[in-house]
């Protein structure tokens, strides 16, 4: 027996045996499992390409080797990615919510490794990027492509999809919490005790998994400094706001550089890229790579300022406090080139790593600013920069939630959960004044494609058309006298009937109000043509529609029935305002209710 066969023999199996939401529970087990060694695999990769470039690099302020690096990992991940994966792969989490919007949670095979293999080389080679959104996508594709391996119903998929995303969080972070609320805030189009299960056993598998193979330290090295005071909150909730505009700004400069990138070719785009990241590399070394060590250097006091001076255009002013503070300020502006240079210019990564890094450098220069000029009650430089990455990422990502779990997972700063809520409400709230939708959905916003937290879009965008079409109406030809449109009236228990040419296309329709006065008649039956009663539908729906928007004509023209065309025109059947509303309750039943 083949192996397809006996594939094909134990679905069967399964099907006849198992209850699916039983067998969703060790689907998410090995999603776990699965995703978590892909992170680790990611993480272990660019790891080994940076220690293998990197080892050599002497304390010499000035590295030419940053000029070269950069550019041929954008180089070698953009023709990777031109010539052998032939399909975009960047913004993957943008990618995740349009799978679940609109290709009924499918994610291509191929992305459980193509991200993978592009990002680590942009990374390794020092892209301004982080691995994160790479990994979230892989992971995706994971939970997707094993769901439909087995035969998994559509509901169930999206759930797959969630668990693979938190998955990818968890292990790469070892962070389950994280895991658990980027889904819920993100991702997710609705929570039920039936879906919380699954989450939470691939979200605590995979961050087991990374514990067994990394250690249990946290990502981070948090030098926690004393407990935190109440008097301090006004200055937390002043970082909240500051956050919330290094969000804004973050987000709108990207999306700004991007439309630059966007018109130009392929080799263009790589020049523009690729010079425009080595040279913000050679003056600031900390844009090389994710920037973790920058974190580092802040979360642990700054004890060494040459930790983050050496190589860089402040430099000369490496003793001087002002001089530490024009480096991050710098840092803090151009962050945002370096990222969508990286992106634009070929090179494949996520914003995770820049937003961390951005918030932490925003937070201690937060701090460091008010307690040189004595503006405020001492403020612990490390506490504000743990704050600030809280708070950047949650205005960025516009999840408040994940922003404070997942900094307090990564640091083991537990002790400062109070202050990292307020950062991130603060900041989220402040973003939110500005743009409605996160740096990840407003590209599908923009276009209407996105399903957000609003069950009405979310059930609309699960129905399918096709199969709400009904084919019961007589169609009638143009040429057809009133005695053959009665013969068609005797035969049919319809009171519209679609009027079709010989090329199949949608002439009109008539209605029997319209012949209900002559249709007993028989004097006038080969006196007049259908035509005479030709009359065009309220409106005609494309076969190409959304839900949303077919549900929209219905309540602009209060129409109970409307034909159907295809994309060349030719008449397919009607779609009833009632099937469709019963459809809707259907598909909310079996999507969005408790199940035992």
């Amino acid at each position: 027996m083949s192996e397809k066969s006996t594939f094909n023999s134990f679905i069967a199996w399964k099907n006849r045996n198992v209850k699916e939401q039983h067998f969703i529970i060790f689907l998410s087990f090995l999603v776990g499992i699965l995703t978590s060694a892909a992170a680790l695999i990611l993480k272990t990769i660019i790891h080994f390409i940076q220690h293998l470039l990197t080892d050599n690099f002497t304390d010499s302020h000035v590295n030419f080797l940053y000029l070269i690096y950069p550019v041929a990992g954008i180089l070698i991940a953009g023709l990777f990615v031109k010539y052998v994966v032939r399909d975009d792969i960047s913004h993957g989490v943008t990618k995740i919510l349009y799978a679940i919007s609109q290709r009924k949670s499918y994610i291509k095979a191929h992305n459980m490794y193509t991200s993978i293999l592009a990002s680590s080389v942009t990374i390794g080679f020092g892209g301004s990027v982080g691995a994160e959104a790479p990994i979230v996508l892989t992971g995706a594709a994971i939970g997707s492509n094993l769901g439909r391996a087995f035969k998994i119903e559509q509901r169930h998929l999206m759930l797959l999809i969630g668990c693979g995303a938190a998955g990818a969080i968890a292990g790469i972070f070892k962070a389950p919490i994280a895991g658990l609320v980027f889904v819920i805030e993100v991702l997710m189009l609705d929570l039920t005790m039936t879906t919380v299960l699954p989450l939470l056993i691939t979200s605590v598998t995979a961050a087991t998994f990374a514990y067994m193979t990394t250690g249990t330290g946290a990502m981070f090295r948090y030098a926690y400094v004393e407990i935190f005071h109440l008097e301090r909150i006004p200055y937390v909730i002043l970082l909240g706001i500051f956050c919330g505009l290094v969000s804004l700004y973050f987000t709108r400069a990207m999306n700004a550089i991007e439309n630059v990138f966007r018109k130009l070719n392929y080799w263009q785009k790589f020049a523009l890229g690729a010079s425009l990241l080595s040279v913000l590399i050679f003056l600031f070394p900390p844009f090389y790579g994710e920037g973790y060590d920058t974190i580092d250097s802040l979360l642990s006091g700054l004890k060494d300022n040459e930790s983050i001076m050496n190589g860089s255009l402040f430099y000369p002013l490496k003793n001087s406090s002002w001089g530490i503070v024009g480096l991050l300020v710098s840092l803090l502006i151009f962050k945002v080139f370096a990222s969508s240079a990286t992106n634009g210019g070929g090179g494949t990564g996520g914003i995770f790593a820049p937003s961390l890094f951005l918030g932490c450098i925003a937070g201690f220069v937060f701090a460091y600013i008010l307690n040189q000029l004595h503006l405020s009650p001492f403020l612990p430089h490390e506490n504000f920069a743990l704050m600030g990455m809280a708070g950047v990422m949650a205005g960025v990502m516009h999840a408040p939630l994940t922003g404070t779990f997942l900094i307090a997972e990564l640091t083991g700063g537990y002790e400062l959960l109070l202050p990292l809520l307020i950062v991130s409400t603060i900041s989220y709230a402040t973003i939110k004044l500005f743009e409605p939708h996160s740096i990840y959905a407003m590209r599908l916003a923009k276009k209407g494609e996105l399903i957000t937290h609003q069950k009405d879009k979310a059930v609309l965008t699960l129905m399918d058309l096709k199969s709400l079409i009904e084919h019961n109406f007589q169609a009638v030809n143009p040429d057809m006298t009133l005695g053959d449109m009665v013969k068609v009236i005797t035969q049919s228990s319809r009171n519209i009937f679609p009027v079709v040419d010989n090329d199949g296309k949608l002439s009109g329709v008539v209605l029997i109000d319209n012949i209900r006065n002559i249709m007993f008649r028989p004097e006038l039956y080969d006196k007049f043509k259908i035509t005479r009663f030709l009359v065009s539908p309220p409106a005609v729906i494309s076969i190409n529609m959304h839900m949303e928007e077919i549900m929209s004509l219905f309540d602009k023209t209060k129409a109970w029935n409307l034909p159907v065309i295809d994309e060349n025109g030719k008449y397919l059947g009607f779609v009833s305002k009632s099937s469709i509303l019963n459809n809707y309750r259907k598909v909310l039943v079996d999507n969005f209710s408790e199940r035992d």
